[in-house]
């Protein structure tokens, strides 16, 4: 529901905010006072087309600030979630039109595009009057009001995971019927790829071990001279770098009798001594395997050569040449397996298909059934909504093969008549603004209990009527708000009385500046507003009384 509205600059508006409450609120005010500019900063702030024109004159910019709490709609809270734009204490939503520059808008205080702000307003909030969209003109939103309302929304979320379904293996099998096309060629050409990758025979430990033993043999001669000479150092030269480690360890031998503490020292030079032996003799063996062998070096070098031009054959690195030979495979098995899968695949769409339609058929019948009830429920409230003889009904037209969706297998259409011997219509196309918002009240008290969206606003209701059906609608209104949150604009007492709440819009002028201002009435302000809608601007007692009687119908 709506529990702060902020408005700054906004027209006549200089800087006013409005606490909400559950239930039904309406706004009185005289005319020009500024009621529906409330009703336009809501629809602002939930994405509606903003104007330099609304800002306040002598402003730089105009604000609208608007808090929900979303304990009842977790539909809103879902896709706060899901657009990473969800905080735990509700929902905040500030609009800001500038005189130079861009209007922006944010939620729960990150940057946030009119697109966003209006499929959010979608989920919050109904705006029904003359001037203003509501859902109920867009034939998807009549379709799942419909479903709602027949409670065979589960049916209809079937049909759609039924048509997702059958969408994807219809996809798939087109994309594996294009490929097939070219099948043969590709079959060729991969055979071959395999074949000449099979036969060099490569595994990626080979290419490391190539590349290091063509590494030493090409430095053969430098490792067979530098090792060699190093040998000569240390055990074969006359006195070698042995010999005189050899006679150091005897030396500190006979003095570590004279002094202990030499013995670490004697110690160490043995053990030198001794490794140094066996790096000796390790460098024997290895320079007696190495011999240069130029055979060697050129097999080497050959097999190098093949490798790196396959490599660049297929413009890839070598080591990726034995990975590149698994997915020429892997992509050989799958086309030799196409018709398989083909077959396959035809038949799990076919049943897909069947699934579907068994499904959609079963939606179609229930949707016929609640249509009938639906619109006769409808078209009893329009005869007590000053709409006598006029007549309310949904069509249900078939779809084309090619248009046959997620929604079913026919287009929900809401059709209306207002007056006696006048066809139906579209919802859509119905002219009059006061109609249009008295059947859209007729339908959402038809489904009050299956409404998804938590907050109604009606701006000037009870455009054209008075008396008694003024009264009936100030009741719907009533009704409503016993489950959801309604605003409603009203210069009628007999709807104003209904109310749960009541807020007084009015303007005052102050050094030569219009502003407007709002008062929420307790019960005495409230008999005071009323009998001004009744009586005008002399207010007797009797008017008192007569504005009390019906507070006291209200309450």
């Amino acid at each position: 529901m709506l529990t702060h509205l902020l408005v700054r600059d906004l027209a006549i508006v200089s800087s006013l905010e409005l606490d909400c409450a559950h239930g039904m609120t309406a706004l009185t005010g005289e005319t020009g006072a500024g009621k529906s500019i409330l009703i336009d900063a809501l629809g602002l702030a939930l994405g509606d087309k903003a104007e330099v024109a609304m800002i306040r004159a002598g402003g730089e910019r105009a604000e609208i600030v608007a808090e929900f709490d979303l304990d009842a709609c977790p539909a809103a809270h879902a896709w706060l979630i899901e657009q990473g734009l969800d905080d735990e204490d509700g929902c905040i939503v500030r609009r800001l039109i500038v005189r130079e520059g861009r209007s922006r808008a944010f939620i729960n205080g990150r940057a946030a595009t009119g697109a966003q702000l209006r499929e959010l307003g979608d989920l919050l909030v109904d705006i029904h009057g003359q001037h203003a969209h509501q859902s109920l003109l867009r034939a998807s939103a009549q379709r799942d009001l419909l479903d709602a309302y027949g409670g065979h929304l589960p049916l209809a979320d079937a049909v759609a995971l039924a048509f997702r379904d059958y969408r994807a293996l219809d996809q798939q099998l087109k994309t594996l019927e294009a490929a097939s096309q070219e099948r043969a060629a590709r079959l060729e050409l991969l055979h071959f790829q395999v074949q000449e990758l099979e036969s060099l025979g490569l595994s990626a430990a080979e290419i490391e071990n190539l590349d290091q033993e063509q590494r030493r043999l090409s430095h053969l001669g430098r490792l067979q001279e530098t090792a060699g000479r190093v040998l000569q150092t240390v055990a074969e030269a006359e006195p070698s770098v042995e010999d005189h480690l050899r006679g150091a360890t005897a030396e500190i031998e006979e003095l570590a009798m004279i002094d202990p503490a030499l013995s670490e020292s004697r110690d160490l030079l043995e053990t030198a001594t001794i490794h140094l032996g066996e790096a000796a003799a390790s460098l024997r063996h290895y320079l007696d395997g190495l011999e240069l062998d130029p055979a060697a070096l050129e097999s080497v070098e050959n097999r190098l050569a093949q490798v790196h031009d396959l490599a660049r054959k297929y413009r890839i690195f070598p080591i990726q040449l034995p990975e590149t030979l698994l997915a020429r495979r892997a992509e050989l098995d799958n086309l030799e397996q196409a018709d398989v899968t083909l077959g396959g695949l035809r038949e799990a769409r076919s049943s897909a298909w069947q699934t579907f339609m068994q499904q959609a058929e079963h939606l179609s019948a229930a949707r016929a059934s609640a249509a009938d009830r639906l619109a006769e429920t409808v078209t009893q409230a329009m005869q007590t909504l000053g709409m006598v003889g006029g007549r309310f009904a949904i069509q249900r037209e078939p779809l084309p093969d090619e248009r046959i969706g997620g929604g079913g297998l026919e287009r929900i259409d809401f059709l209306v008549s207002a007056n006696p011997g006048q066809p139906l219509q579209p919802l859509a196309k119905v002219a009059s603004g006061g109609e249009l918002s008295r059947i859209s009240l007729g339908i959402q008290v038809a489904t009050a209990e299956c409404g998804q969206v938590p907050i109604l606003v009606f701006d000037e209701v009870d455009v054209g009527i008075g008396g008694g059906v003024a009264e009936i609608v100030g009741r719907l209104l009533r009704r409503l708000g016993e489950s959801r949150q309604v605003l409603c604009v009203t210069h009628l007492p007999q709807v104003a009385a209904q109310a749960h709440q009541q807020l007084r819009v009015r303007k005052e002028t102050l050094d030569g500046q219009t502003y407007t201002r709002i008062d929420s009435l307790d019960a005495a302000a409230r008999v005071e507003e009323i009998a001004r809608m009744l009586g005008g601007t002399e207010i007797t007692a009797r008017t008192r009384d007569h504005a009390s009687e019906m507070l006291g119908w209200g309450c």
